[in-house]
């Protein structure tokens, strides 16, 4: 488990919420990759549970695909055993004869995660042999475990899976790019999901023309895989609730067992000390977040981090109950026109769907 730090009001039943800002959780190397598989939300998906619009085609065309693209690696894997090897190399395998990935590119809320953890449910190899995880978590466990390290212990796998491929620095695009070639190298098979082609990534956030080739380079590495669509988070649903009072969000905190209660702004400062890969470990536990004087975010970095968390809560079924500014509010029309600004209108719909969830949380 990891160390979540302190939890106010934890020693009985009446002692009220727990606080987010007062969780500075450390998750060691080895829980890093034991938990590279799909998050609560996505236990139990599979490519027949998947909404499909029958509008729109490239939807079904992209289960068909993945579906034979999940048969495909039910053959023996270089490493040969079923046990993960942390430290001890397998034998390579021969080099992949064109795209060793699927890539699926679509706008927010197509379902691309669903079809993502699909896949690795549907290939047939153990859990220990698959690997699901965020762009963000990636890099981290390389940083975690050292890049040659990481290359041993994700090279014997059968397939890697990784959500919100976004590269945001010449840093990561050379990292990733070194690293997805060397598990090719060893016979691992990729899947990514993204709101930006393969050739696109790093357009409108750094230099992309600079690393062209290592941008170049990962676009070969993946047979792209366009996914059309409305967000189905929305389809035919309400506009999402106005926010609450901060004493309705208050009093909510209160009467929900398991649930935090932290003043937005606070948050907010709260996730620049913690590293994004640690905010599944900071709600561990949580069974609300209720978030008073919510208001727009102030710039850029700290926008960003607040989208990592909203991907967190929405991964874990999070519910979160607010006050201050709706969230479609949150991002200036600055940030919502930019070069993250898919990812901004990802976060405003995750956090849209949880604040309906949240809705019964108080009381009426």
């Amino acid at each position: 488990m990891a160390d979540a730090g302190s939890r106010p009001g934890a020693d009985g039943p009446d002692a009220g919420p727990l606080a987010l800002c007062a969780r500075a959780p450390h998750v060691p190397a080895e829980r890093l990759v034991a938990e590279m598989v799909p998050p609560p939300r996505f236990d139990a998906v599979r490519f027949d549970t998947y909404n499909l619009d029958p509008d729109q085609p490239s939807q079904a065309e992209a289960v068909t695909v993945l579906s034979g693209f999940a048969a495909g690696l039910g053959g023996a894997h270089a490493s040969g055993g079923g046990k993960r090897r942390w430290f001890a190399r397998g034998p390579k395998a021969a080099p992949a004869s064109g795209p060793r990935g699927v890539y699926l590119d679509g706008g927010y809320g197509v379902g691309k995660t669903h079809l993502l953890a699909s896949l690795w449910h549907a290939t047939p190899a153990e859990p220990a042999l698959k690997a699901f995880g965020t762009f963000v978590e990636l890099t981290n466990l390389v940083g975690a475990l050292g890049f040659q390290q990481t290359v041993q212990t994700l090279g014997g796998h059968r397939l890697l899976c990784i959500d919100e491929f976004e590269l945001d620095d010449p840093g990561d695009t050379v990292l990733v790019s070194s690293l997805l070639s060397r598990l090719v190298e060893q016979g691992v098979a990729l899947a990514a999901t993204s709101n930006t082609l393969p050739g696109k990534l790093g357009e409108g956030r750094f230099a992309a023309a600079d690393f062209l080739r290592e941008i170049q380079g990962l676009s070969a590495q993946f047979r792209p895989l366009r996914i059309d669509g409305q967000d189905y988070r929305h389809r035919g649903l309400p506009e999402a609730p106005a926010p609450f009072s901060d004493e309705q969000v208050t009093k909510a905190a209160y009467a929900t067992p398991g649930a935090s209660l932290d003043d937005f702004p606070g948050l907010l400062e709260h996730l620049a000390k913690v590293h994004p890969s640690r905010y599944g470990a900071l709600t561990e536990g949580v069974a609300a977040v209720c978030l008073t004087d919510v208001g727009a975010v102030p710039d850029q970095s700290t926008a960003l981090r607040l989208v990592v968390l909203a991907d967190r809560l929405y991964d874990r079924e999070i519910p979160v109950l607010a006050s201050g500014v709706p969230f479609d509010r949150l991002f200036s029309d600055e940030m919502l026109n930019g070069g993250y600004r898919k990812k901004y209108f990802r976060a405003i719909s995750r956090l849209t769907a949880l604040a309906r969830d949240a809705k019964g949380l108080v009381a009426q």
